[in-house]
């Protein structure tokens, strides 16, 4: 039986089609994968089923009943739960506070919160989420706080799940984590539709994929029918590779050069410890380590985002410690950084305004005070054609597109101004693998145009394609330097663990 039909849903925003008649039906007890490209529709459908947005055209049944779902309290009342890509959660408030906000239970007048505590604690061991639910979300890991909004959904009887891109901010191990869960709940009656792009994980967690492309449904079919290089295929619409070809690379000067470097964190805590790297012109050099060693607020020091409490920053020879973020970006410093939202773009901006957010201040987009938005756009419609940024137009507010789109926006003003080191973190996190072998590619030719390039990912598998080096962090210093040519993933996991490994010739 389908639990969930949609037939011929269309939905416009102005003269953009996000979707163009799509037919979606899910069987009861399944994981059913809705596949596509950044852009392609697949969130402005879900949305329209959790009543976020309402369609034009087409209709909705749920367990074989007719319905119009008007708002997400319809949804709920439904049995419709949905996991947002980007968590809503209150970081003062503690897991059962978040979980049952809106929906307080009271005893003589006053908040129950101990029969809450009991009621979440009861449901986290039913489905193994393992959540304290008394810890404040501002201390628990981005996995766990993506369990309290599993969570969440379930303490308000949700029997279809939607997870929005549940993977794109999780490390291999919670992704593992994640898999489990969703297959758990499928086992206790549970419905889960999985948003991704990720087609290993649709492989090992999904029964049924439906896959979209430009708003319109290409094909659904059994996952045990298919493999990655048709769906992938399927996704894009032409052919995809998944290896990385690239010339040896021809490293020359230093660009970048870390030495001693200490950085604290916000607790106060040393989080990089008298660290030493050095990025030459022609390289990539990739940091590969398990989250929390210190990458992040490696980062932010290089990019003058982070106060340096010891050590050297030079770029190009020149002293930058401490230097403000817009004197080190105008020295030549690109930076994807690994937050799109909080850091690499201004939301209620439009895409033209956030493309031209480094330079805006000249020419050609500056005369005197005033911006020359003429320009400003002009710039950004180049920009999203040879990006392929999926935007109604570059006036539309960046908050408007997908993560992924977002993502790419972000990567295009970087790679445009030509830096001559470009701080890449996590840069294809929550993109599709067109648009992943195309950032690749991006990054290789910035290596083959003589610039630096430091990689900071999570994906190993990404780390050891793209690198010319890598080199392991590990509490907060490099412990070691491998080959990735010779070195196995097994070896690297060994060292990301505090294992010893031996400096690279290269």
């Amino acid at each position: 039986m389908f639990v969930v039909e949609m037939e011929g849903i269309t939905k416009r925003f102005g003269s953009f089609v996000a979707n163009d008649g799509i037919d979606l039906r899910v069987k009861r007890g399944e994981i059913h994968a809705l596949l596509g490209e950044n852009g392609a529709g697949k969130s402005t459908l879900m949305n329209i089923l959790f009543g976020l947005y309402q369609p034009e055209e087409g209709t909705i049944k749920i367990n074989g009943k007719k319905v119009t779902i008007s708002d997400p309290n319809v949804a709920v009342r439904l049995g419709i739960g949905m996991v947002h890509q980007h968590f809503m959660l209150v970081e003062p408030f503690t897991v059962t506070e978040n979980i049952i906000l809106g929906k307080e239970r009271s005893r003589m007048g006053f908040l129950d919160l101990k029969r809450a505590e009991e009621e979440v604690r009861r449901l986290s061991e039913q489905y193994g989420l393992q959540v304290d639910p008394r810890a404040k979300i501002r201390d628990i890991s981005v996995g766990m706080q993506q369990r309290v909004e599993i969570l969440k959904t379930l303490y308000r009887g949700a029997d279809i799940l939607i997870f929005d891109e549940p993977t794109a901010v999780l490390t291999p191990q919670e992704i593992d984590e994640l898999i489990d869960i969703m297959k758990r709940l499928v086992q206790e009656g549970k419905t889960i539709i999985f948003i991704t792009h990720k087609l290993k994980e649709i492989m090992r967690a999904c029964d049924t994929v439906t896959v979209i492309r430009r708003g319109k449904m290409i094909d659904s079919l059994p996952v045990s029918d298919t493999d990655e290089n048709r769906l992938a295929s399927l996704m894009v619409g032409r052919d995809v590779s998944f290896s990385v070809e690239k010339a040896p690379s021809q490293a020359k000067d230093p660009v970048l050069e870390v030495e001693g470097l200490v950085v604290k964190d916000n607790r106060g805590i040393e989080a990089v410890k008298g660290l030493d790297l050095t990025v030459r012109a022609g390289e990539i050099v990739g940091i590969a380590g398990v989250d929390g060693n210190g990458q992040s607020e490696l980062i932010e020091a290089i990019t003058g985002l982070r106060r340096v409490n010891a050590g050297v920053v030079r770029l190009n020879g020149t002293d930058v410690t401490n230097k403000k973020t817009r004197e080190i970006l105008h020295r030549g410093v690109g930076h994807i950084p690994e937050d799109r939202q909080k850091r690499g773009l201004v939301l209620d901006f439009s895409i033209g305004e956030n493309l031209a957010l480094i330079t805006y201040n000249r020419s050609p987009f500056a005369r005197g005070i005033r911006l020359r938005y003429p320009e400003v756009f002009a710039h950004a419609k180049r920009l999203i054609e040879q990006f392929d940024v999926r935007t109604p137009d570059e006036r539309t507010a960046a908050r408007a597109l997908s993560g992924g789109n977002q993502q790419k926006a972000i990567i295009a003003r970087e790679v445009e101004r030509d830096p001559d080191l470009l701080i890449a973190a996590q840069p294809t996190r929550g993109l599709d693998v067109g648009a992943i072998e195309f950032i690749h590619r991006r990054l290789i030719e910035q290596r083959d145009k003589g610039k630096a390039v430091l990689l900071f990912s999570l994906d190993l598998d990404e780390v050891m394609k793209l690198s010319d080096r890598i080199a392991i962090i590990f509490r907060g210093k490099i412990v070691g330097y491998v080959d990735p040519k010779t070195v196995t993933e097994e070896e690297l996991g060994l060292m990301m663990a505090g294992g010893k490994g031996e400096e690279a010739t290269s």
